[in-house]
């Protein structure tokens, strides 16, 4: 089972990149918060990645990937390069908890996602399904213009 977030909360994003895995519901990763790092490894700044942290939630979507879709996905997501790593959480769900892996970036915490980055997440979780709460906090996220320089 895999729990997706971020950019893969959207179903046409995973349809692409795992065309044989649908979707098989949703959930939440408690005790876990959204955030950024690794703006030395991306273009446009940091990106989403997910760091245990009391109190905090992440909204997710789970998937049964078939062998092939999770090879494609960890080649989409970097493992091979270890820009991200694979990890096993435990996933609250209406039905019960599930054990599920994710990627996390393999990467420090820090700094600002771009404009664009930001608001495709945004539109990655509401298509998704997480409540507008939810969606409403990463749209009033911290971000920098794609124009503007990194912090030094």
């Amino acid at each position: 089972m895999y729990a997706a977030y971020g950019s893969n909360l959207d179903p046409e994003r995973m349809a692409l990149r795992a065309p044989h895995s649908p979707l098989r519901g949703t959930g939440w990763l408690l005790g876990w918060r959204l955030t950024f790092g690794g703006e030395d490894v991306s273009f446009e700044g940091p990106l989403g990645t997910v760091v245990e942290d009391p109190g905090h939630q992440v909204y997710v979507a789970l998937y049964y990937l078939t062998p092939s879709d999770e090879e494609s996905l960890d080649k989409w997501e970097g493992v091979d390069i270890g820009l991200f790593r694979k990890l096993r959480v435990r996933v609250h769900t209406l039905d019960g908890d599930v054990a599920a892996w994710i990627y996390v970036l393999d990467a420090y915490e820090g700094g600002l996602p771009s404009a664009r980055y930001l608001g495709m997440l945004a539109e990655a979780a509401e298509v998704g399904g997480a409540p507008d709460d939810y969606v409403a906090e990463l749209r009033g996220r911290p971000c920098t213009s794609v124009d503007s320089p990194p912090a030094l």
